[in-house]
């Protein structure tokens, strides 16, 4: 879904109001760039064949890794990016609410490849065209 006009991403977060449910606002090559507001907790994942990239717009992201080495937590202030590299466990937790700006191939899902029992707050879904 490209758009051949620009779009407002204050406009586009403020068009909805679902948690963990990211609406797609125009498409690079292959991929989507999607915004989402997210706020506590998702849930533990992994996506296989694939890179996501996180910028925090508003609000504040931590990200918990399970990597070789161990757990660890990054800390995403307004402003940040973080790529979670393809094949790393993570689960993203919003302290406050955040708005935030997804880069990731079309059609990969937001719960992952594998994952956690889905619980009922989040949208398992590969975005939502931006209405």
């Amino acid at each position: 879904m490209r758009s051949s006009e620009p779009v407002s991403l204050p406009a586009a977060l403020a068009s909805f109001t679902e948690q963990w449910s990211p609406r797609i606002v125009t498409a690079v090559n292959d991929y989507d760039v999607r915004v989402a507001k997210v706020e506590g907790e998702h849930l533990w994942h992994v996506h296989d064949h694939t890179d996501e990239f996180f910028l925090v717009l508003a609000g504040e992201l931590h990200i918990a890794l399970r990597e070789a080495g161990g757990e660890r937590t990054v800390v995403l202030p307004k402003g940040s990016v973080f790529t979670v590299p393809r094949g790393t466990e993570h689960k993203p937790y919003a302290p406050l609410p955040t708005e935030i700006l997804l880069l990731e191939p079309t059609g990969t899902l937001t719960v992952g490849d594998r994952h956690d029992d889905v619980p009922d707050h989040v949208d398992a879904t590969t975005g939502h065209p931006l209405t």
